[in-house]
């Protein structure tokens, strides 16, 4: 047998393991559809937000960068088996419409969505007193979510749809990864902090690293204790501080709701106008503030913490049976709630800032509009579809207004 035989032979083994790779991966798929009939609103946010000074971002240990096999380097280097290893891909259903839509939509996702709260973080930190939590990236991102969704959703058919599908379960599928790596530590390999998207996703992760929140730090190498047992031990207490899977299912379904309320809410907006556009991102964005009136510092035996509470999905099943009094004044931990008394003066900025939050989407949905189709979908070639995806980034969002 010759070495050019040998070799695609191996090829179509690599590509049947990595295609039965990419199904086992999927262990826990969300296919959100783009179209829910469920609002909610997203107002309460994580966890407790003492301070409004910035902290500094978390440093994060970079992860080992996987290198290439050399079956990869030689198919890479030989023009001939690389043009094989591309009929193969499509044989096997790699060159398929949906797959060139859902490998588009993940560049766009990763460039355009997952980063853009790392990315402002200044902005949506001391500017919109957003806590450095998961559930601040999670709003921030299902806004940028919505922005790209407008645009994909006036792509001509069947590429609109598919492409919304392909980015609402990349979505949802970060989601759920990034929420394990916060409430199960370890059961995940940590991902890459390299700013090269491409770097992460060869050393096994589809989606970027964030420091906007903090995550668990990964277990110390074997290595580094000074006996087997201690490290047993470790893992043995790592793995006794994970959360349960039904929490890991109920949050998905809390976020599955606060993506639909927020969608519905700006689609609204867009329709109706600026005031519309500023309550849904108010609600939904800044947790709804002052939204049973400002303090104003008098003297009393009240409490001054005060919070907004959602009374639609997640873990309310009977409005009536809510005393929304007195959920307003417990503490959630939740990093967003109403200003205290001493901070008040914050709300007189709130204008601007909705001014600015508007313009800003305003903007964003007119730059995406007029541009052609083909730059949003891009050349539809294996191997080409992060093409021209970073000249569709946003622009500034502090000077939006």
């Amino acid at each position: 047998m010759s070495s050019h035989q040998l070799l695609v032979r191996q090829v179509l083994r690599s590509a049947h393991k990595a295609r039965v790779h990419d199904k086992v991966r999927a262990y826990r798929p969300y296919n959100v559809r783009a179209i829910s009939s469920s609002v909610t609103r997203s107002a309460t946010a994580a966890p407790k937000f003492k301070s409004t000074s910035t902290p500094p971002p978390p440093s994060i240990e970079p992860a080992p960068q996987r290198e290439q096999s050399w079956l990869t380097n030689k198919v890479k280097s030989s023009p001939l088996l690389f043009s094989i290893f591309l009929s193969v891909a499509r044989v096997l259903g790699y060159g398929s419409p949906q797959q060139f839509a859902n490998r588009r939509a993940l560049f766009l996702y990763n460039t355009l969505c997952a980063t853009r709260a790392d990315e402002a973080s200044t902005f949506w930190r001391e500017e919109c007193a957003l806590p450095p939590t998961f559930q601040s990236w999670f709003a921030i991102t299902n806004l940028h979510v919505w922005l790209l969704t407008v645009r994909l959703r006036a792509l001509p058919g069947p590429h609109g749809i598919q492409h919304v599908q392909g980015l609402i379960d990349h979505f949802f599928q970060d989601v759920d990864e990034r929420l394990r790596a916060v409430l199960q530590p370890g059961v995940l390999p940590p991902r890459s902090s390299s700013p090269n998207i491409l770097s992460a996703a060869e050393d096994g992760s589809h989606y970027p690293h964030s420091s906007f929140y903090t995550i668990p730090s990964p277990l110390a190498d074997k290595s580094t204790f000074p006996s087997a047992k201690a490290y047993q031990e470790a893992v043995k207490l790592q793995k006794r501080s994970r959360a349960p899977e039904k929490l890991i299912t109920r949050q998905m379904k809390i976020f599955k709701e606060q993506w639909a309320g927020m969608g519905m809410s700006l689609d609204l907006g867009l329709v109706r106008g600026d005031a519309e556009m500023a309550a849904a991102v108010w609600r939904n964005l800044l947790g709804a503030r002052g939204a049973s009136g400002i303090g104003l510092g008098q003297e009393g035996n009240g409490s001054s913490y005060r919070r907004a509470v959602n009374l639609v999905g997640g873990l309310v099943e009977d409005v009536k049976k809510v005393d929304v009094e007195k959920e307003e004044l417990k503490d959630d931990n939740s990093g967003v709630h109403d200003f205290p008394p001493s901070e008040n003066d914050r709300y007189i900025g709130y204008p601007e800032l909705m001014v600015t939050l508007v313009s800003y989407i305003r903007r964003e949905s007119l730059r995406l509009e007029r541009l052609d189709d083909s730059a949003i979908m891009g050349p539809r070639r294996v191997g080409r579809e992060g093409e021209g995806v970073q000249n569709l980034k946003w622009g500034d969002i502090e000077n939006a207004a």
